[in-house]
């Protein structure tokens, strides 16, 4: 809808909605820019601290999948008039405690009264206006890294109707409340900024070309987003999908979120499937995500090195496909 609205032009914004990136990027000097973004949704799970750790790292996500750091945050909170306001402090608390781990300051927020609890924030960051990562840089050759296995969705859904086992829920808690910060900060990791030198001089060590977080539609969303952006084509491999405890066992059970069917209505038409793959995977590539994990295009001499300092990071990456020169289809999903 934005898109049909008069355009502003500013020369400062240096990322804005025109390729549906993560986050806006607007340059306030020469080397410092903000990164600002904004999310909330309805409770996923049913213990409020949870929903609110939760909720908090969502929101964070985006800062992070731009290679920004998050600075401040105002909360946003739907609650019924006449809730119970300990599971509103308790939502509260949970947030706060991931603010705190990311070293991100709640200065505010603003509450308006709903029939139906939501939560979440707006994050500000800082970044380096030379070192923006977007999801329009990828380049033939690179390879496709990901940071979080899938699944949230299908077992949210689960949850929600009551058929999750515990270990289910508590796979994908713990996915969901691991911040994107260690991920982000190996990524955007310099061996002049280790050194102390000056970070507008700063060259990477390794040459990460592009990155977004997959969130709401689905790695096959997201990955549609970044190959058009950049213009060019993908390869996904369906057997190296890293996918959450029960989450195949939720597709089989029929537990398919709304959100995914929708995913899958819109992005399934740039897709061809080579070799294959199951039903299930394929459904699990367009299961939408809560606080999912970034998918990093990186140049292919570097992704070995990059995996193994992710690894010893404790962030359990994998690599999932390539970037191919543009052509048809844009996205080819394979066995390999």
């Amino acid at each position: 809808m934005l898109g049909k609205l008069a355009r502003q032009h500013d020369p400062n914004v240096l990322v804005g909605f025109d390729h549906a990136d993560d986050a806006g990027v607007y340059q306030i000097g020469p080397g410092t820019a903000l990164v600002q973004t904004v999310d909330f949704f309805t409770p996923i799970v049913d213990d409020p601290y949870t929903f609110g750790e939760i909720a908090a790292t969502n929101s964070l996500s985006d800062v992070y999948a731009m290679g920004g750091t998050p600075l401040t945050s105002l909360a946003m909170v739907c609650f019924p008039e006449k809730g119970d306001l300990d599971i509103l402090e308790r939502i509260l608390a949970g947030g706060l405690a991931k603010m705190v781990e990311a070293g991100c300051t709640v200065i505010g927020g603003h509450s308006i009264r709903d029939d139906e609890t939501k939560f979440g924030y707006s994050v500000t960051g800082l970044i380096n206006p030379a070192r923006v990562l977007t999801n329009s840089g990828a380049k033939a050759g690179d390879r496709l890294l990901l940071t979080k296995a899938l699944g949230t969705g299908v077992i949210s859904t689960a949850i929600k109707k009551g058929v999750a086992k515990q270990a289910w829920i508590d796979a994908a808690v713990v996915s969901m409340t691991r911040l994107n910060k260690t991920a982000a900060e190996v990524i955007t990791d310099s061996a002049e900024l280790r050194s102390g030198g000056p970070p507008g001089a700063a060259v990477p060590t390794w040459a990460v070309h592009a990155m977004t977080d997959i969130t709401g539609f689905g790695l096959i969303g997201h990955a549609r987003e970044l190959a058009l952006g950049s213009n060019v084509s993908l390869r996904i491999y369906a057997n190296r999908m890293p996918l959450l405890e029960g989450a195949l066992d939720c597709v089989r059970a029929g537990h398919i979120p709304g959100g995914l069917k929708a995913n899958r209505e819109f992005a399934e038409c740039v897709v061809a499937y080579d070799g294959n793959p199951s039903d299930e995977i394929k459904t699990m590539l367009f299961d939408p995500q809560t606080a999912g994990g970034l998918l990093i295009s990186v140049a292919a001499e570097d992704a070995q090195d990059l995996l193994r300092a992710l690894s010893a990071a404790g962030v359990p990456a994998v690599e999932v496909g390539e970037v191919l020169a543009q052509t048809k289809p844009l996205v080819t999903v394979m066995e390999t």
